[in-house]
Parts: structure tokens; sequence; C-alpha cells
């Protein structure tokens, strides 16, 4: 592979090897990018001598010789290339541009930016653009309401993994606002502060009905973080199916992935709302809210494509110290693999994962592991929700029909199953189906299930009653002019 406007390679690192630039370069640039220390310009693995060496230097280069500091916003790991040890730096791009060299300053000479497959001196018109954006609500720049905070929890979570804590710690895990002054990250991290994060569980699938509400915090961010996975894991049952051949098991939900979205909405929440982020557990999914969308500049596709952004560099660059995350921007690929897409959805204040549970093995679940389901097959939606359809159905009130609704009629033709009828649809999401289409026609009379009496079967079809047939013929019946 050559190199391209997101990848860099460098035969071998030594004192010319100019990677502030590089990282620099990256930094600046709205993707982000990769290098690679190693590999010669025709992408020819030559490996590196003192790996380990080596990624300590450029660690040390990185944090020691780039305004504003990037910690958090890069990783550098060691991998294997044709059978050789080569290092890649992973480099996310920054939210406080424009980033330049401490010892040239905010200077085209200190500032790059990325072009093409070259890393070049930024124009002093691009400099001072970027620097009159910059954003200033971060929690780094945010000044903590209370200064007078302990630290004690963290510098057990830091001993755990064998790295003590010093005097400096403040200043170094930047914790420290411009003025002298602890921030709004150290807030987040003391021992005591304002924030809660819930963890609530309804019978059933919809929030008529709640069963437990739990709270997570008034103490360090990380040990609410350690206690959200905790209870969450419990609430991950395994669900067994015993058959004449084999045992199978399966968790509700994956746990790597369902690891990932936890992490990934405690450490990108918006914090400067003071709104912190949300778990709620239903007899069919679970869903996770975090507050903020996509960062600035950064959009769907590339979200899905794995470019990083992180919201809150400070937390991201703690989390990895205390290896509660992995490689950066690793998370969003994770859980990609195990539910796609339509399990993202984004508004303009908030991001929500929507994660169903599995439903192949839940009607032969063992009774210690299945987990408190109602007699509700779908979630009740409210009139704001879904259009009302008349309960006088007759072919001549069709038009009070959703379209959904129709869509839905429309292609049932005997007896079919969710999974038959949302590929009929074409539809990914399981309950965007179940909201609008399957529950309206459900509440309207218009299917019916052929297992009334065990609605949540794996079995369960559903079907056309009289009234939905008479509707379907009439939408089927040549229109008169």
């Amino acid at each position: 592979m050559s190199e391209t406007n997101r990848i860099e390679y460098k035969r071998e690192l030594n004192a010319e090897t100019d990677i502030e630039k590089e990282v620099i370069a990256f930094l600046n640039y709205r993707e982000g990018g990769f290098i690679y220390v190693g590999i010669n310009k025709e992408g020819k693995a030559l490996g590196v001598a003192d790996i380990d060496g080596d990624i300590l230097k450029i660690k040390d280069r990185i944090k020691n010789n780039i305004s504003p500091s990037a910690m958090g916003l890069f990783d550098v790991v060691a991998e294997e290339r044709e059978g050789k040890e080569i290092i890649k730096v992973i480099v996310a791009s920054g939210r406080e541009k424009p980033y330049f060299k401490r010892k040239y300053g905010m200077t085209e000479k200190g500032c790059f930016i990325r072009l093409g497959t070259a890393s070049e001196p930024m124009p002093s018109a691009m400099i001072d653009k970027l620097y009159a954006s910059r954003t200033r609500n971060s929690i780094g720049k945010m000044k903590s309401h209370r200064q007078e905070l302990s630290f004690e929890q963290l510098r057990i979570y830091y001993e755990e993994k064998h790295k003590p804590l010093n005097k400096q710690f403040k200043k170094n895990l930047e914790l420290i606002s411009e003025d002298g002054l602890l921030n709004y990250a150290a807030y987040l991290l003391a021992d005591e502060n304002g924030v809660s994060i819930k963890v609530a569980k309804y019978n059933g699938t919809n929030r008529a009905a709640l069963s437990e509400s739990n709270e997570y915090g008034y103490c360090s961010l990380v040990k609410a973080t350690k206690s959200v996975l905790d209870k969450i894991e419990l609430e991950n049952k395994t669900a067994t199916q015993i058959t004449s051949k084999e045992r199978k098991e399966r968790r509700l939900w994956n746990p790597i992935a369902l690891r990932e979205a936890i992490i990934n909405a405690i450490v990108h929440n918006d914090y400067s709302r003071e709104i912190w982020p949300k778990f709620e557990i239903f007899s069919d999914r679970i869903e996770i809210t975090s507050a903020g969308s996509l960062p600035e500049g950064l959009s769907e596709r590339e979200f899905f494509e794995g470019y990083s952004i992180p919201g809150n560099k400070e937390l991201m660059r703690i989390y990895k110290d205390l290896e509660l995350v992995e490689q950066l921007g690793s998370g969003i690929p994770r859980i990609l693999e195990c539910y796609g897409k339509d399990c993202f959805h984004f508004s303009e204040n908030f991001l929500r994962m929507v994660f169903p549970a599995i439903e192949e093995l839940a009607p032969q679940m063992t009774s210690e592991a299945a987990p408190q389901v109602t007699s509700e097959a779908v979630p009740q939606m409210t009139s704001e929700a879904v259009p009302q359809v008349t309960s006088q159905v007759t072919p001549q009130v069709t038009s009070q029909v959703t379209p959904q609704v129709e869509q839905l009629l429309k292609v049932i033709s005997g007896e079919h199953n969710r999974k038959e009828l949302q590929k009929m649809l074409r539809l990914l999401d399981r309950e965007h189906f179940r909201k609008n289409y399957l529950q309206p026609a459900l509440d309207e009379g218009l299917i019916e299930q052929t297992i009334p009496d065990k609605p949540n079967s794996g079995k369960q079809n559903y079907r056309l009653t009289p009234e939905g047939a008479l509707i379907k013929a009439k939408l089927n019946s040549p229109r008169k002019n």
C-alpha cells in the first residue's frame, strides 16, 4: 500500500525524522491519520530494531514538542508487517486547531496541514481562521466551580495499573486550566462531585413500568464507569437452549460491543451541558444515550468509517492509562461488527445506541437466565408517536391508515414472522419496524398473531384479519379518475 492523504511512512526514527511535523499535520487535518515507522516510501516493511525504545521516544516527543497538548489524541502501538515489527502512530483530528511546534509557535514554521500525501506549512490566513474558531467550551478549558477537590480514588486506580501518580499528576493529566485552576475534567474525576449516571430497568418494551432505577455517581467518573459496567454485566444474562444434540448459550447482548458502547457514551459525553449519560434496559433491548451528537466537522460517513475526534481528550487519555479503552478509534468498529449502523440514532443534541436483545433462544431460556418479559409483543405507542386509525375499519376509510401500515398490509400474503416482514419491506431497524408498522396494525385489528396466548413465542407469525384483508383489497383495487 502506498502513502495516501491519511497514511505516512517513515523508514526509521532518528534525529532527522520530523515525527512532530507529521503528527501536527494530522491533528490539523479533519480526518486524522496514521504514521508507520519501519516502512519505506514504497510500502515495504523494513522493521524497527528497538521497538520499545522508539515507542517511548515518539510518545515523549509528541508530549513535549506539540501545543496545544495532544494527549488523548494519539496512540502508539507495535504491529507486525511482512514478519517484521513496525510502529503505528494513530492520530485523531484535534478540536483545538491549529496545533503547532512549541519551538516555533503558531506560525507557518510551526503549523502544518496534510495536503495529498505530504505535510505542508499552514498559510497564515488558515492559522488565524482556525484559531478564531477554536472550541473554547471543552472540559479542559472550563473551570471547576469547586477548587477543593481530592483524587484518592484516581490514585488507587493508577496504582492498580502500577502507574502511581506523582506530585505533578494534576498538570501531567491536564486537570489544570490555563490560569492554574482545576478544570472541569478534574471535577469529573474527583472523589466527590455532582455527576450521577442513571441505569433504569423497565418491565416491558416501553417506559410505562419502571421496575428499577439506580444511580452511580457523586464520585470519580472512573469509579462510576466501573459501577455501570458491573451493573449492566449483571443484567446481560445468558440465554440457554438445550437440544438433543447440544447446549447453546448466548448473552442477551454482545459483551464486547456493549462494553465499548458504555465507555464511548461516558468518555465522549458533552459534559459542558451538565447532562449525564443514561442507560435504559427493556425486555427487548438496551438503549444508551449520551449528550452531544457528532463532533463538529465529522460526517456520519466518516464516523462509521472509523475517523476519530475525541470529545474529551483528557478523559480519553486517563481511560487509556487505566486500560478501560484500547486502541484509539477502535470502539465504533467493534460495535459495527455486531450491530451495524442501524443501532445508531443521531439527533441535534444526543446520540443514542439501541441494541436489540437476542430472540432466537428467548422462548427456551432456562428460568434462571431468562430476563423479565411482559406479555406485550411489541411496544405500546402513544397517540403522539403514531397517527391513529379509526376503530371502524371499512374500505372507505383507507385514507386514515398510515403509509407505513399500508405498505405492511400490501406485502402480507398468508403467515409471516417478523424477520420475513422486515425483509419484504427492506427495513433493517427492528425497533423502527415495530413502532411504525407492526404495532399500529396490531392496535387497529388489521393484523393478528398466530399464537396470541404466547406473544413472545419464537414461532410467532402474523396474518391479516378480515378487516385488514378488506383494507388491502381496497388498496390494490384500480383507482378511478
